[in-house]
């Protein structure tokens, strides 16, 4: 239907019985993240929050928190976006199925901003520390804006057209931050904001920023999306909302969306950086403190009864999950027009987006080989690490479709037996030392710092993998690794000593490990070892393993083979694979709640509670 305001979006999920409204006062502070994160996990309605302590703005939640609900709010563009989309990647569709193109033009229509003279948002104004100051995690270093819309235009050529709109986090408190004049802005490489702010460095400027919050829920899933670079995000906007974004535009400052909910309005400095976080991220840990630009904030800017919007992210699943969701089924499509050969990808959440990429490509080269290996599909993993946000995939697991075209890329667990039944390690690794990886990842040891590993597999199957452990394997305990477990065919998740590095930094306990194997031991029917802290948590669910392997493992400095070698620079093993997925000094802390919050939320959820029967 097109909502024109957030409020319009919260009396038609009322309406529809989607929406919870919660009158008990409830904190800022840690409760209302921690009455998010367990509504989510039980699948619950979106929340309004009209009794927030020490705050006069009601909060909302949960919006985006299931498929179902994202489908509704955008039950009346998703199916013409995604035709839209469809025919980017082949414009001959429309010559195949024209009646159901009929719409286009009407939709394309909405993609152009309309530029206003005023609106609501210009209403009242406030100050940083009178918005809602919503902490999410114990150890965040302050409070933060969690669904932001920071809009900024290139200096070099501004304008709406040439703006971008991304959900950068800002943290309101805490820090060196003055209060009520500074915020912090943190971004990630890779993003939009980036290519502006190093223009604005570049000719000595400041970087004018407006920070939106609220509005209709388009501009939030708009300023997710990882469109292509100067691509608008306010088009996108105006097609999923159906309807032309209102922009107030003159008197030379930054545009500001009309129909926001808040704006806060002000400019980073060129020379001003100071230490943002730590911040509770959707990795599963805090992204810890680090230097990045300021906001010197001019202007807080509302509505007339605004309503402050929040999402909380942590170990996947979460909010966030939903925008995955969405966004996989808007660009899907794509990929395979993009990348010739590409089939389709999966950026697999529960291991933290990033960390672990699985695709499926053609794998045509030389067909006349009675044994086929990977050719086609090494081409296809560098156009994949070249592409945009997939370039800071850190594990990249690829295999060829003419092995098993049935093959789904989103049911980990075949895709994984597909891969590790044709593997071979003494070919099919292919290590990328010393390059970038997520901000948020810190399983390198320095900031945007890391590895990547290719892992393709192609041909007929080389092994049966085993679901049970051989009596023949014997663990090392005397070097303290014991309690293996089988997770998957093939997999073999093994507990370790506590990780104890050396002068050099390094613990050479994996290494120890693997020299008591040969490659005839009866452990290599396993292709995969995982080592681990703790093998009856990271065997237990699928979730579980994907987390501890991929967001606890740096693949140049922890991944192992049982009789490794070096070849022509080329590094494999004649054994099993062994990844070292054990916790070290310099990984970030995992997130913990506060026990004292959540029995305070417990008690919400006690009968005649608000949230009996919802958590």
């Amino acid at each position: 239907m097109g909502y024109r305001t957030l409020r319009e979006c919260i009396n038609d999920l009322q309406r529809s019985g989607q929406l919870l409204t919660i009158d008990r006062p409830v904190d800022a502070n840690l409760e209302a993240a921690e009455i998010q994160r367990r509504v989510f996990r039980a699948g619950g309605p979106a929340l309004l929050l009209t009794n927030v302590r020490n705050c006069r703005f009601p909060m909302a939640c949960n919006l985006f928190g299931t498929m179902d609900r994202v489908r509704f709010l955008f039950r009346d563009s998703l199916s013409t976006l995604e035709r839209l989309v469809r025919l980017q990647a082949d414009p001959t569709e429309i010559l195949r199925r024209p009646r159901l193109y009929l719409k286009i033009p009407w939709t394309a229509r909405h993609a152009r901003p309309r530029q206003v003279a005023r609106g609501p948002v210009l209403a009242c104004e406030t100050t940083v520390d009178k918005l809602p100051q919503l902490r999410s995690w114990p150890d965040d270093g302050g409070a933060y804006v969690t669904l932001p819309q920071v809009y900024t235009e290139d200096p070099d050529r501004p304008g709406l057209l040439h703006s971008n709109m991304g959900m950068y986090r800002v943290q309101l408190s805490g820090g060196r931050y003055e209060p009520n004049r500074e915020v912090g802005m943190h971004y990630q490489i890779q993003r939009g904001i980036d290519v502006h702010h190093a223009a604005a460095i570049r000719r000595g400027e400041r970087l004018r920023v407006n920070v939106f919050v609220g509005g209709p829920p388009a501009m939030s899933v708009a300023a997710v999306m990882p469109l292509p670079e100067g691509t608008s995000e306010l088009a996108f906007a105006g097609m999923l909302g159906r309807r032309r974004v209102p922009m107030i535009c003159g008197n030379e400052r930054l545009p500001i969306h009309a129909e926001a909910d808040f704006c806060i309005s002000g400019y980073l400095d060129p020379n001003v950086q100071k230490p943002e976080g730590p911040f509770g991220d959707h990795l599963g840990y805090y992204s810890l403190a680090h230097d990045f630009p300021v906001m010197r904030v001019e202007k807080v800017y509302h509505r007339a009864e605004p309503i402050w919007p929040f999402t909380v992210v942590g170990r996947p699943p979460q909010e966030d999950t939903m925008f995955g969701r969405l966004i996989h089924e808007l660009v899907g499509p794509i990929i395979p027009k993009t990348i010739p050969g590409v089939q389709s990808v999966h950026a697999v959440d529960a291991a933290g987006v990033h960390p672990l990429l699985l695709a499926i490509g053609s794998e045509r080269y030389v067909p006349y080989e009675e044994r086929r290996r990977p050719r086609e599909l090494l081409t296809l993993a560098n156009a994949l690490l070249g592409q945009g946000q997939l370039s800071l995939a850190k594990y990249l697991w690829i295999v060829a479709t003419e092995d098993n075209p049935e093959l789904d890329v989103r049911h980990v667990p075949d895709f994984l037996r597909h891969v590790l039944e044709r593997i071979d390690w003494r070919r099919d690794l292919h290590f990328h030392t010393r390059t970038t990886i997520d901000t948020l990842d810190y399983s390198g040891g320095r900031l945007n710092e890391g590895s990547k590993l290719v892992i393709a597999a192609a041909g007929p199957a080389l092994r049966t993998l085993p679901v049970a452990i051989d009596s023949r394997i014997r663990m090392p305990e005397q070097l303290g690794f014991k309690r293996p477990r089988v997770f998957l065919p093939g997999i073999l998740v093994v507990e370790g000593p506590s990780f104890e590095a050396n002068g050099n930094g390094v613990d050479p306990a994996v290494g120890k490990f693997c020299a008591e194997f040969r490659r005839n031991d009866a452990i290599n029917g396993f292709p995969l070892v995982v080592v681990v802290d703790d093998s009856e948590f990271a065997s237990q669910t699928l979730d579980n393993f994907l987390w501890t392997t991929f967001t606890r493992s740096n693949p140049a400095a922890d991944v192992y083979g049982i009789e490794s070698f070096l070849l022509q620079k080329h590094w494999g093993c004649f054994g099993s694979l062994v990844i070292d997925a054990r916790s070290k000094p310099h990984h970030a802390p995992p997130l913990v709640e506060d026990p004292k919050v959540t029995r305070r939320i417990d008690a919400l959820a006690a009968p005649g509670g608000p949230l009996h029967g919802v958590i």
